[in-house]
Protein backbone atom coordinates (compact mmCIF):
# COMPACT_ATOMS: atom_id res chain seq x y z
CA UNK A 1 0.00 0.00 0.00
CA UNK A 2 1.12 3.51 -0.91
CA UNK A 3 0.32 7.06 -0.61
CA UNK A 4 -1.24 8.70 -3.72
CA UNK A 5 -1.50 11.85 -4.33
CA UNK A 6 -5.44 12.36 -5.59
CA UNK A 7 -5.81 12.92 -9.36
CA UNK A 8 -8.36 11.86 -12.09
CA UNK A 9 -6.31 8.07 -12.59
CA UNK A 10 -7.66 7.42 -8.97
CA UNK A 11 -10.86 9.38 -8.90
CA UNK A 12 -13.30 6.92 -10.40
CA UNK A 13 -12.52 4.60 -7.76
CA UNK A 14 -12.47 7.25 -5.00
CA UNK A 15 -16.29 7.66 -6.02
CA UNK A 16 -17.06 4.28 -6.03
CA UNK A 17 -16.29 3.81 -2.99
CA UNK A 18 -18.31 6.71 -1.65
CA UNK A 19 -21.09 5.11 -3.89
CA UNK A 20 -20.69 2.22 -1.99
CA UNK A 21 -21.37 3.69 0.97
CA UNK A 22 -17.84 4.55 2.65
CA UNK A 23 -16.77 8.12 3.96
CA UNK A 24 -13.96 9.86 4.53
CA UNK A 25 -15.77 12.39 7.06
CA UNK A 26 -16.51 10.10 10.37
CA UNK A 27 -18.74 12.50 12.04
CA UNK A 28 -21.08 13.83 8.95
CA UNK A 29 -20.89 10.50 6.74
CA UNK A 30 -23.67 9.84 4.59
CA UNK A 31 -24.26 13.72 4.63
CA UNK A 32 -20.25 14.53 3.49
CA UNK A 33 -20.61 11.48 1.14
CA UNK A 34 -23.49 12.98 -0.95
CA UNK A 35 -21.60 16.23 -1.25
CA UNK A 36 -18.71 14.98 -2.58
CA UNK A 37 -20.50 12.78 -5.40
CA UNK A 38 -22.31 16.37 -5.89
CA UNK A 39 -18.77 18.10 -6.52
CA UNK A 40 -17.50 15.11 -8.10
CA UNK A 41 -20.10 15.47 -10.66
CA UNK A 42 -20.58 19.41 -10.87
CA UNK A 43 -16.59 20.02 -11.34
CA UNK A 44 -14.11 16.86 -10.77
CA UNK A 45 -11.46 18.89 -11.82
CA UNK A 46 -12.02 21.55 -8.78
CA UNK A 47 -12.93 18.39 -6.72
CA UNK A 48 -9.10 16.76 -7.31
CA UNK A 49 -7.84 20.51 -6.48
CA UNK A 50 -9.49 20.84 -3.39
CA UNK A 51 -8.12 17.94 -2.00
CA UNK A 52 -4.54 19.88 -1.78
CA UNK A 53 -5.28 23.25 0.27
CA UNK A 54 -1.63 23.91 1.57
CA UNK A 55 -2.55 28.43 1.66
CA UNK A 56 -6.49 27.29 3.42
CA UNK A 57 -8.08 28.92 0.41
CA UNK A 58 -11.00 26.84 0.87
CA UNK A 59 -13.03 29.03 2.56
CA UNK A 60 -14.56 28.92 6.09
CA UNK A 61 -15.45 25.35 7.77
CA UNK A 62 -18.95 24.66 9.58
CA UNK A 63 -18.30 22.69 12.36
CA UNK A 64 -21.19 20.13 13.63
CA UNK A 65 -22.90 23.09 16.15
CA UNK A 66 -23.08 25.05 12.84
CA UNK A 67 -20.77 27.72 14.03
CA UNK A 68 -17.56 28.81 11.36
CA UNK A 69 -14.01 28.65 11.57
CA UNK A 70 -11.04 29.56 9.31
CA UNK A 71 -9.56 26.71 7.43
CA UNK A 72 -6.16 25.65 7.83
CA UNK A 73 -4.34 24.35 5.62
CA UNK A 74 -4.08 20.98 4.62
CA UNK A 75 -4.12 18.14 2.01
CA UNK A 76 -5.16 14.67 1.40
CA UNK A 77 -3.71 11.43 0.43
CA UNK A 78 -5.23 8.28 -0.86
CA UNK A 79 -4.45 5.08 -0.03
CA UNK A 80 -3.88 2.57 -3.04
CA UNK A 81 -2.82 -1.19 -3.56
CA UNK A 82 -3.71 -1.18 -7.28
CA UNK A 83 -7.23 -0.09 -5.48
CA UNK A 84 -8.37 2.43 -3.55
CA UNK A 85 -8.34 1.31 0.04
CA UNK A 86 -8.70 4.47 1.83
CA UNK A 87 -8.01 8.55 2.39
CA UNK A 88 -5.58 9.84 4.88
CA UNK A 89 -5.77 13.53 5.63
CA UNK A 90 -3.43 15.77 7.35
CA UNK A 91 -3.69 19.79 8.63
CA UNK A 92 -1.59 22.33 10.54
CA UNK A 93 -1.31 25.67 11.58
CA UNK A 94 1.57 27.14 10.27
CA UNK A 95 4.43 28.24 12.91
CA UNK A 96 2.96 25.72 15.72
CA UNK A 97 2.31 22.26 16.45
CA UNK A 98 -0.60 23.34 18.70
CA UNK A 99 -3.91 23.10 17.16
CA UNK A 100 -7.19 25.28 17.45
CA UNK A 101 -9.32 23.99 19.93
CA UNK A 102 -12.25 23.57 17.24
CA UNK A 103 -9.86 21.06 15.44
CA UNK A 104 -9.35 17.75 17.08
CA UNK A 105 -6.65 16.69 15.53
CA UNK A 106 -3.84 16.95 12.92
CA UNK A 107 -4.52 13.49 10.93
CA UNK A 108 -7.53 11.74 9.89
CA UNK A 109 -7.88 8.46 8.10
CA UNK A 110 -10.52 6.42 6.77
CA UNK A 111 -10.00 2.57 5.26
CA UNK A 112 -12.63 1.15 2.88
CA UNK A 113 -14.66 -1.56 4.63
CA UNK A 114 -13.56 -4.24 2.22
CA UNK A 115 -9.42 -2.74 2.91
CA UNK A 116 -9.79 -3.24 6.86
CA UNK A 117 -7.50 -5.67 8.75
CA UNK A 118 -4.54 -5.46 6.44
CA UNK A 119 -2.40 -2.55 8.34
CA UNK A 120 -3.06 -0.31 6.19
CA UNK A 121 -4.31 2.13 8.38
CA UNK A 122 -0.77 1.81 10.46
CA UNK A 123 1.29 2.04 6.81
CA UNK A 124 -0.41 5.51 5.86
CA UNK A 125 0.01 7.40 9.55
CA UNK A 126 3.50 5.96 9.31
CA UNK A 127 3.67 7.68 6.06
CA UNK A 128 1.80 10.89 6.73
CA UNK A 129 3.74 11.14 9.87
CA UNK A 130 7.25 12.24 7.72
CA UNK A 131 4.92 14.61 5.65
CA UNK A 132 4.24 16.49 9.04
CA UNK A 133 7.63 16.68 9.88
CA UNK A 134 8.78 17.86 6.49
CA UNK A 135 5.99 20.65 7.70
CA UNK A 136 8.08 21.63 10.83
CA UNK A 137 5.86 19.98 13.57
CA UNK A 138 7.32 18.47 16.89
CA UNK A 139 4.60 16.56 17.16
CA UNK A 140 0.82 15.59 15.90
CA UNK A 141 -2.40 15.03 17.62
CA UNK A 142 -5.05 12.63 16.68
CA UNK A 143 -8.47 12.03 18.24
CA UNK A 144 -10.52 8.52 18.29
CA UNK A 145 -13.75 7.73 19.70
CA UNK A 146 -13.60 5.83 22.99
CA UNK A 147 -14.49 2.43 21.34
CA UNK A 148 -12.70 2.55 18.16
CA UNK A 149 -10.21 -0.15 19.22
CA UNK A 150 -8.63 -0.37 16.08
CA UNK A 151 -7.88 3.25 16.10
CA UNK A 152 -6.29 3.00 18.57
CA UNK A 153 -4.28 0.46 17.74
CA UNK A 154 -2.81 2.14 14.44
CA UNK A 155 -2.14 5.18 16.76
CA UNK A 156 -0.12 3.24 19.35
CA UNK A 157 1.72 1.57 16.66
CA UNK A 158 2.90 4.34 15.24
CA UNK A 159 4.81 5.59 18.85
CA UNK A 160 1.26 7.49 20.05
CA UNK A 161 0.64 7.81 23.81
CA UNK A 162 -2.51 8.90 25.22
CA UNK A 163 -2.39 12.62 26.41
CA UNK A 164 -6.63 12.90 27.88
CA UNK A 165 -10.26 12.45 27.64
CA UNK A 166 -12.24 15.04 27.12
CA UNK A 167 -15.94 16.37 25.88
CA UNK A 168 -15.47 18.09 22.69
CA UNK A 169 -18.70 20.78 22.86
CA UNK A 170 -18.30 21.65 19.23
CA UNK A 171 -18.76 17.73 18.27
CA UNK A 172 -20.62 17.09 21.21
CA UNK A 173 -18.90 13.57 22.16
CA UNK A 174 -16.23 11.96 24.44
CA UNK A 175 -12.69 11.48 22.51
CA UNK A 176 -9.81 10.42 23.42
CA UNK A 177 -6.73 12.60 22.16
CA UNK A 178 -3.34 10.83 21.65
CA UNK A 179 -0.01 12.38 20.70
CA UNK A 180 2.81 11.37 18.51
CA UNK A 181 6.55 13.09 18.85
CA UNK A 182 7.99 13.94 15.99
CA UNK A 183 11.43 14.52 16.65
Amino acid sequence: MELVVPSFAYLDAYADALRRGWSADNIRLEVATREELAKIAADPRAFVASLDDREARGGPITLPDGSKVARLPGFRRWMWDGEFCGSIGFRWQPGTSALPSHVLGHIGYAVVPWKRGRGYATRALALMLDEARREGLDYVELTTDPNNEPSQKVILANSGALVERFWSPSYGKEELRFRIPLA
